[in-house]
């Protein structure tokens, strides 16, 4: 995407108010949009000219969201924010397994979407990159060659597991982080992490970041975890 064109977002969802809403809520915040009205129509637009995201409805006629996003993934390398008015937590999990990178459950906010949109963005496009060393935000500093991290002045007592995880969370600039995504991030190679695991440490960071004003590393229910910008 030229650095002087906006992203092109595609919108997919049977219900044409809601895509009006999101196109317009996308619009004004400075992005492109194309609609779609159901799957095979979504992989029709995709094949014609690959968006920089898609927008995808779960339930859908003709092919479901989940069915889509597998296709998408199947030949192309674009970010997928899943909505949908079933936010049980297997969707979540089953739909982020199969590539998605966000999940919003309607209703939803406009905000919340555009800030949505603007992290998946931010974390596509540093995905051919990887991330600096040195991470900073909001005053907490982590620093991978030295394996030492900061907040503010006060140095923090990590783990190395727990260091890693944080500069994973820093780095994605409030995207949202699996526990998939963690265990990459967190442990060199390949390994097999219990769920409970993975908990225990994010809940280690939390406690060591606390006493120093820092509660910034929020829970997405049923998805993972994002350090709140």
């Amino acid at each position: 995407m030229p650095a002087d064109h906006p992203a092109e977002i595609l919108v997919v969802d049977d219900d044409p108010r809601l895509r009006e809403l999101v196109r317009y809520t996308l619009t004004r915040a400075g992005f492109s949009v194309r609609e779609a009205g159901d799957g095979r129509a979504a992989l029709a637009s995709v094949r014609a000219r690959v968006p920089d995201l898609v927008v995808l409805d779960v339930l859908m006629p003709e092919l479901d969201g989940i069915t889509v996003c597998r296709e998408l993934r199947a030949s192309w390398d674009v970010p997928v924010i899943f909505l949908s008015s079933r936010a049980e937590e297997v969707d979540r999990i089953v739909g982020l397994d199969l590539g998605g990178d966000d999940y919003l459950a309607k209703p939803f906010a406009p905000g919340e979407l555009v800030s949505r949109v603007k992290a998946v963005l931010r974390r596509s496009q540093r995905a051919s990159t990887t991330p600096p060393p040195q991470v900073e935000a909001a005053g907490v500093r982590v620093d991978t060659v030295q394996f030492r991290a900061w907040a503010g002045e006060e140095e923090l007592p990590l783990t190395r597991t727990e260091l890693r995880m944080l500069h994973a969370l820093l780095a994605a600039q409030g995207a949202v982080l699996n526990r998939e995504q963690l265990v990459k991030a967190a442990w060199e190679g390949p390994h097999f992490v219990a769920d409970r695991t993975v908990d225990s440490h994010v809940r280690g960071v939390r406690n060591k970041l606390r006493p120093h004003g820092q509660d910034r590393i929020e829970t997405v229910n049923g998805v993972g975890w994002r350090w709140r910008t």
